[in-house]
């Protein structure tokens, strides 16, 4: 038979029929605004689970009276938000499990800034509980958001911590870190030793002398190398408790964007099918292989491996650094220092990048490349033109640029046009935009940060996300900043207030759009008869309230197939 778009609404209800049995839901939801995501944004009254999925949406009476049976779970939701449960599209779950449970995490999001003196005092209190042989590793300095402006630690800094123990400080970037000069005896880095490559660099100062600064991960190696590993049972504990962090903000489905990239693929790829075989953790996890981990020719994880809870769907490059760390690349010199005539540098060259990903996209996994400076987009654009040349629907492949932070009006329509999807790190707006505006690139560069105004005028589709654990993990909180486009520091000011969509639009980036960004919009994203139950339950309806404080709504509950998550 010919299929006719216009039978697919009949055959999806004559197949749920078939599924689901009418009259005995195991739950239903009533009492209280249910914001259901779908292409007309409706809000309904109720909302029936059966066996982990949505088998009816609508008025309280049409649900109740044909589903609703004895043994029924009837939640009365006393006026509190029901939503579809939010998609966070760009976190490193094994990478967030060490900096934060495992290192001395000194991330500071609040209010007064650090200063180097504060930084060495923490990290001097930390050295007592460093264990003999070990080393002293932190994450979270960020000089950006450091007193001086742009002050960093050095490794005469850090030797004054400690000349005999081993140190190692993560920027809150993720792009540059920095150690004593122990840490670099130990991992047999001297003066004489060339930078590893691939936008790895050991820096050195005007003499040649090792300032203890290191520029992106691959310069991170040989100092990962000579450290002790975490045990199992603390590795496993800790991706564990950061899943669990993550639910609590009511995410239910989220990408691991850098899968191998701490103990190679293979590795983390059995840590997560380990962890899902033995129970159902709290959140739907997507994984991205890590690029530079993969060997030429690999094969051994295929597309899609996996299931609804877990499956290994891309491979994921950085073509840049970060913006607020000066080493993101950009088609004109950053405007700090005064006078610079410095703009980032290409991790990689055009034909490099290129010759790496076409094997993996021609094998059919979805490509996400990290790109925060124009320069970058730029080289990432003109690569993916290159690989869908042809294809008649190029959004079919769903390729992704992550944070697309500095870029000009015109990348934003060619991404739309190739089908390509935005994820904006939305931080970049509240806890940098100071900083960008005032200091890095100036005003009418920063005014363009994260241009969901431009994606959704042209056309197309947009995400918000954390990386952790470069920001927080907090979908509420970027509907705010999405909205709003405020940044922290006082005086408080929007930062392109052409750039900023409605609470609606916000909503759809950290749910349905999500969902599609990660080829998961067929089981999550919104509440439709059909999809997993994975909902969220909030203290308020953001729908309703002033955007400056949908930040500060409460998640309530988090649920997962239909089951209400435990994150004790």
């Amino acid at each position: 038979m010919k299929f006719i778009p216009k039978l697919l609404p009949v055959l999806l209800a004559a197949q749920c029929a078939a599924v689901f049995a009418n009259g005995n839901a195991d739950t239903i939801f009533y009492g209280g605004p249910i914001v259901t995501v779908n292409a007309k944004n409706e809000e309904a009254q109720a909302l029936a689970i059966q066996n982990g999925k949505i088998v009816a949406v609508g008025t309280k009476d049409a649900v109740t009276k044909e589903w609703q049976a004895n043994n029924t779970k009837v939640i009365d939701l006393k006026g509190q938000t029901l939503m579809p449960g939010f998609v966070e599209p760009h976190v490193h779950v094994i990478v967030t499990s060490m900096f934060e449970s495992l290192w001395f995490n000194m991330s500071n999001f609040s209010l007064p800034y650090d200063t180097i003196n504060t930084l060495t005092q923490k990290l001097k209190v930390q050295l007592k509980n460093v264990p003999s042989g070990g080393w002293l590793t932190a994450f979270g300095v960020d000089p950006s958001r450091t007193t001086p402006f742009m002050a960093e630690l050095t490794a005469d800094d850090l030797d004054k911590v400690s000349t005999e123990v081993p140190i190692m400080v993560v920027n809150q970037s993720g792009h540059i870190a920095y150690v004593n000069h122990k840490a670099f005896e130990i991992a047999g880095i001297t003066e004489k030793s060339p930078s590893p490559g691939s936008g790895g660099i050991y820096v050195k100062d005007s003499q040649g002398k090792l300032t203890g600064k290191l520029v992106e991960p691959p310069s991170y190696l040989a100092f990962l190398a000579k450290m002790p590993n975490p045990s199992e049972a603390q590795l496993l504990g800790a991706i564990e408790d950061t899943m669990k962090k993550i639910a609590a903000t009511g995410v239910t489905t989220a990408s691991d964007m850098s899968v191998g990239g701490n103990f190679g693929v293979d590795k983390e790829v059995a840590i997560y099918k380990g962890i899902y075989a033995k129970s159902t953790p709290p959140i739907r996890l997507r994984g991205y292989l890590w690029g530079q981990a993969l060997p030429v020719g690999y094969n051994t994880i295929k597309p899609n491996d996996g299931d609804d809870h877990l499956r290994f769907i891309g491979v994921k490059y950085i073509s840049d650094g970060s913006t607020q760390g000066l080493t993101a690349a950009l088609n004109d010199p950053y405007t700090y220092p005064k006078n610079s005539k410095w703009s980032g540098a290409l991790d990689y060259k055009d034909a490099e990048i290129y010759g790496l990903m076409k094997p993996f996209f021609d094998q059919g996994w979805q490509i996400a490349i990290h790109s925060n400076g124009d320069k970058a987009i730029d080289q990432t654009l003109n690569n993916y033109e290159k690989v869908l040349a042809g294809n008649p629907n190029p959004g079919e492949r769903r390729l992704r640029i992550e944070h697309f932070t500095i870029n000009s009006e015109a990348q934003v329509k060619k991404a739309v046009k190739l089908g390509v999807i935005p994820g904006f790190t939305i931080g970049h707006v509240d806890y940098w935009g100071a900083a960008f505006n005032n200091h890095l690139i100036g005003p009418e560069r920063s005014k363009r940060i994260d241009p969901a105004g431009d994606v959704k005028r042209a056309g197309g589709r947009f995400t918000l996300h954390s990386d952790t654990p470069v920001s927080p993990v907090g979908p509420l909180r970027y509907i705010s900043e999405e909205v709003t486009r405020l940044w922290q520091l006082p005086p408080q000011k929007e930062l392109g207030a052409n750039q900023s969509v409605t609470v609606d639009d916000a909503i759809r980036a950290v749910t349905i759009d999500a969902a599609y960004d990660m080829f998961a919009d067929n089981i999550v994203g919104s509440l439709e008869v059909g999809k997993q139950a994975d909902l969220v339950v909030l203290e308020k309806n953001p729908r309703k309230t002033p955007p400056a404080e949908i930040r500060n709504i409460k998640v309530k509950e988090t649920w997962i197939d239909g089951k209400l998550v435990s994150l004790q």
